[in-house]
């Protein structure tokens, strides 16, 4: 057994196919490139592909994760070099290195995710400085979340780590911010976004950074 660690980036292209399409993109990608794949047991195998966090429909990502394991050895460069060639417009490879089958499953080794949030406002640059700030020292900020089984009530506060102007374009900001995405909780940026009063004003989201335990 061996096992790849992929870094990759979604697109434009693909930001709107859910994790579900993006998994079997992956799959075929793997099966045209013939790498020895390897399969879970059972009934109905599948291949043993982790995928650090999903990614919501819509954004996009600049440092996704997958780690893949094959069934037989093969040298870093030719699995890289067979990959490259079969994947579909909007998904890129940035990297791939070897790591140990000892590891934790990938899921589990994510504490954090960053994202950069393009924004439309007409603050000026100290204004927008005072929003993130005044977030930043808020104790707590009690939030509710509605889903199909019913609305969750908790506080987004502990799940901001971070918030950054990264820079700003015309009539544009784009805002960093670093959220928890643990088994503890998972910051949403869209969230932090309407906590800012912004909610309105959003006009791309992408995740830029998953931080392991071990980064």
């Amino acid at each position: 057994m061996q096992r790849f660690r992929i870094t990759f980036a979604k697109g434009d292209e693909v930001k709107y196919i859910s994790h579900l399409d993006l998994m079997r993109a992956w799959e075929r990608a793997l099966r045209r490139a013939k790498i020895p794949l390897a399969y879970s047991q059972g009934f109905n195998p599948h291949p043993r592909l982790f995928f650090a966090a999903a990614l919501p429909v819509g954004f996009t990502g600049r440092a996704e994760m997958l780690d893949v394991v094959l069934q037989k050895h093969m040298e870093l460069h030719e699995f890289a070099s067979r990959l490259k060639g079969q994947l579909p417009p909007g998904l890129q490879l940035e990297n791939v290195m070897e790591v140990p089958m000892t590891l934790p499953p990938l899921p589990a080794q994510v504490v954090a995710a960053e994202y950069e949030v393009v924004v439309e406002s007409q603050d000026a640059p100290q204004e927008m400085q005072a929003r993130l700030d005044d977030l930043l020292v808020v104790p707590s900020l009690p939030w509710r979340r509605e889903r199909p089984n019913g609305v969750r009530e908790y506080d987004l506060r502990p799940l901001i780590r971070a918030l950054w102007i990264v820079g700003r374009r015309e009539r544009a900001y784009v805002i960093g911010m670093r959220l928890q995405a643990d088994e503890r909780g998972t910051g949403r940026p869209n969230d932090v976004i309407a906590a800012l009063g912004l909610a309105d004003a959003v006009h791309s989201i992408e995740r830029v950074r998953l931080l392991l335990a071990q980064d």
